[in-house]
C-alpha cells in the first residue's frame, strides 16, 4: 500500500506525492474530478467539490470509476465517508431534469421527496406556472425561466441536466474544405477534435447542444469550433475576446469552410454587420453609455433566428452576457476554453447557463502525439537592487507588486536569454506600459499594447509570423486569441497577481507544434524575496495540474553562467 502515490482524507483533500514513480500516471485521472489547489514542491494538494465530480459525470465519468481511480493509487485507502459521498453526488447529476412535453417545460425528478423540496424554495416559487405540480413527478416551468431555473437549482446543490432540446434556427449551408483555401494544403479534422465535436453534438440528440469544450492553447479549439458548425448547418454568433480575435475567426472561416465573405458579419465599433455567421466581442456587446445605462447591443443575440452560440474563451464572459445567455437556453451553446477556472469563481454559471463539461483532452497527450510542443518551463528569482528594494519595502501592497514586476534587473536577464536563444521568434511579454517601453527602447524591439491601432498591430503581427521580427514585445493584449504560430521562446517579465488563466494563455503561445525537434521554452522571471514568488506560484498552479514542471533558478549577474541551478535550488511547483 505504501508504494502509492496518493493520501485520500476525510475532508475531501487528495494529496500527491510529485516525486512517486507513479505521479504521473495518475495525475490526469486525478485531474478529471478534482481541483488542484496548492502546488508546493513534492505534494500537491488537491480539492474534491461537488462542481468537479458534475463536470466529471457530465463527461462521462460515474461514481465507481471515480472511486475505482481513488482506491487503485490510495497509500492508506479511502475514507468509507468520502466514498459515500462521492457516489451521492455524482448520482445528484441526472436526477433533475428539464424536459419538453408539447409546448410546455417540464423539471421532472423520479424522486418525489426531492421535487417537493424543491418546489418548496421560495427563492424558485416565481418560476413555476401556476398549480405546477402533478402526479407523474413534474413541475411545470415558464418557458422563459429556463436559464433561471438552472442557475437556482445549481446553486441549491441540484445539478439540471436539460433535455429539452433546442430551437434549429436558420439553416446556413456550411461544409469543411478537404484543402485550406489560402495554401491548398489537405485539411480535416484531427481525431481529437472531431472527438470533442462529436462530444458536444451527441448524435443530435436534445441532450447535446449545450457544454463546453476544453483543450489546450495551439490545440485548434477556433478549428473545433468551426467543425461544430458545420456539424449543424445553421446561422451562429460567435462572441469574442478582442477584434484581433474577430478578424482570426472570419480568416479560419473563410480558409477552412464553403463559407463567402457575403456570408460573414463583423459586429464592432466600425462595422455592425448581422449576417448568417456574425462575430463580435464580449467588450462590444457589454458597452453602455453610462455606468447604469442600457447594454444596447445585447439586442444581437435576437437579431437573426441563431442555430448556435459560440463563446470564445468562455472562462472570461463578462456577467452582462450570464444574464443575457440565461434567457436564451433554447438556443445552442458551446463553450471553448483551455481552463475552466474563473477568477470570479463563476464556474457553476458556466456549468449552468453555457453548459457543463463535454470533453477534455489533457495538454501532456497532445504533446506526447506531437500536437503541440515540448515546453521547458523555467521560473528565473531576479534579485533586487539596494534602492529598488528599499523602496519596495516602504510601499503598499499593490505598489510593492509592480515594483517587483518592474524590476530593472530583469531587462538584463531579458537580454542574456535573447542572446541564448538569438535566431528563435522570441514573445516578450509583460503587465506595465513603461516597463514595456523600456525594454523596446533597451532592446530595439517593436512593443504592442493596447494603444497599438489595429493596423499597425496586424502589421507587426504578420512580419513575426513571416520570420520579418525576431523579437515582439507585448503586453496583456497578446494573451488571448492571437495567432502566433511560430513563437518558440516566450520571456515574461510581469503578470496580473496570480492570475491561472493568464499564465496558461501565455504558456500557449508557445504551444503550437514547431519543425524540427518540437520544442519551445517558457520563462518567469520573479524577483526574488518578494510576494512576486507567492503570486507565481499561484499562476503556474494549473499548469502544474496538467502536468508541466517549473524549473526554478536563481539569477545572479556575476555567474557567467546565470541560469545555471544552484545546488540549493531546484523544481518548484511540481
Amino acid at each position: 500500500m505504501k508504494d502509492k502515490p496518493i493520501i485520500v482524507q476525510s475532508d475531501f483533500t487528495v494529496l500527491l506525492e510529485t516525486r512517486h514513480p507513479k505521479a504521473d500516471e495518475v495525475r490526469p485521472k486525478l485531474s478529471s474530478f478534482a481541483d488542484l489547489r496548492k502546488s508546493p514542491d513534492g505534494l500537491h494538494t488537491y480539492r474534491i467539490t461537488p462542481l468537479s465530480l458534475w463536470n466529471a459525470a457530465s463527461a462521462g465519468a460515474t461514481a465507481e470509476s471515480i472511486v475505482e481511480t481513488l482506491t487503485a493509487y490510495a497509500k492508506f485507502g479511502v475514507p468509507a465517508a468520502v466514498v459515500k459521498d462521492i457516489r451521492a453526488y455524482v448520482n445528484r447529476y441526472g436526477l433533475v431534469r428539464i424536459e419538453r412535453e408539447g409546448k410546455q417545460l417540464m423539471l421532472r425528478c423520479d424522486d418525489p421527496e426531492v421535487l417537493k423540496a424543491i418546489s418548496a424554495y421560495d427563492s424558485l416559487r416565481s418560476y413555476w406556472e401556476p398549480s405546477p405540480m402533478d402526479h407523474r413527478h413534474t413541475i411545470a416551468v415558464r418557458l422563459t425561466e429556463r436559464g433561471s431555473v438552472k442557475q437556482e437549482l445549481m446553486r441549491l446543490g441540484y445539478p439540471v441536466v436539460d433535455v429539452a432540446g433546442y430551437q434549429d434556427g436558420e439553416p446556413v449551408p456550411i461544409a469543411l474544405r478537404p484543402s485550406l483555401r489560402a495554401s491548398g494544403k489537405p485539411f480535416g479534422l484531427r481525431d481529437y477534435q472531431e472527438e470533442a465535436v462529436e462530444a458536444f453534438y451527441r448524435g443530435g440528440a436534445a441532450a447535446g447542444g449545450s457544454g463546453v469544450l476544453v483543450l489546450p492553447c495551439g490545440a485548434g479549439k477556433t478549428v473545433i469550433g468551426i467543425g461544430a458548425m458545420a456539424k449543424l448547418g445553421r446561422a451562429t454568433l460567435i462572441l469574442t475576446t478582442n477584434s484581433t480575435s474577430v478578424k482570426q475567426w472570419r480568416q479560419e472561416l473563410l480558409d477552412k469552410t464553403t463559407l463567402t465573405e457575403d456570408d460573414i458579419g463583423e459586429y464592432g465599433a466600425d462595422r455592425k454587420e448581422v449576417r448568417p455567421i456574425t462575430i463580435a466581442t464580449y467588450q462590444m456587446l457589454t458597452h453602455r453609455k453610462s455606468k447604469d445605462g442600457e447594454f444596447s447591443h445585447m439586442k444581437l443575440f435576437g437579431e437573426r433566428s441563431w442555430g448556435l452560440i459560440v463563446y470564445d474563451e468562455v472562462h472570461l464572459l463578462p456577467a452582462p452576457v450570464f444574464r443575457a445567455t440565461a434567457d436564451i437556453q433554447a438556443t445552442r451553446r458551446l463553450g471553448l476554453t483551455a481552463t475552466l477556472v474563473r477568477e470570479d469563481g463563476r464556474e457553476e454559471d458556466v456549468f449552468s447557463l453555457v453548459g457543463p463539461k463535454r470533453y477534455e483532452v489533457p495538454w501532456k497527450r497532445l504533446e506526447a502525439q506531437g500536437w503541440i510542443a515540448t515546453v521547458d518551463c523555467t521560473e528565473v528569482r531576479v534579485p533586487m537592487s539596494g534602492e529598488t528594494l528599499e523602496a519596495y519595502r516602504k510601499s503598499g501592497a499593490r505598489e510593492q507588486h509592480r515594483i517587483a514586476g518592474e524590476n530593472p534587473a530583469k531587462l538584463d536577464v531579458a537580454r542574456q536569454l535573447l542572446d541564448e536563444h538569438r535566431g528563435n521568434p522570441t514573445l516578450v511579454i509583460g503587465q506595465y506600459l513603461d516597463q514595456l517601453g523600456a525594454l523596446s527602447e533597451e532592446l530595439g524591439c517593436p512593443v504592442v499594447t493596447g494603444e497599438t491601432p489595429n493596423a499597425e498591430r496586424e502589421r507587426l503581427y504578420a512580419a513575426f509570423r513571416k520570420g520579418e521580427i525576431g523579437v515582439l514585445i507585448v503586453s496583456k493584449v497578446a494573451n488571448f486569441a492571437v495567432d502566433l504560430p511560430d513563437a518558440a521562446v516566450a520571456i515574461q517579465v510581469s503578470g496580473s497577481f496570480g492570475s491561472r488563466q493568464e499564465e496558461a494563455q501565455r504558456l500557449g503561445r508557445v504551444l503550437r507544434p514547431k519543425e524540427g525537434n518540437n520544442e519551445a521554452h517558457f520563462y518567469a522571471l520573479v524577483s526574488e524575496g518578494t510576494k512576486e514568488l507567492e503570486f507565481a506560484m499561484k499562476r503556474q498552479m494549473f499548469l502544474v495540474e496538467q502536468g508541466y514542471r517549473y524549473r526554478s533558478v536563481g539569477w545572479d549577474e556575476r555567474r557567467a553562467d546565470g541560469l545555471s541551478a544552484t545546488p540549493e535550488e531546484g523544481e518548484q511547483a511540481g
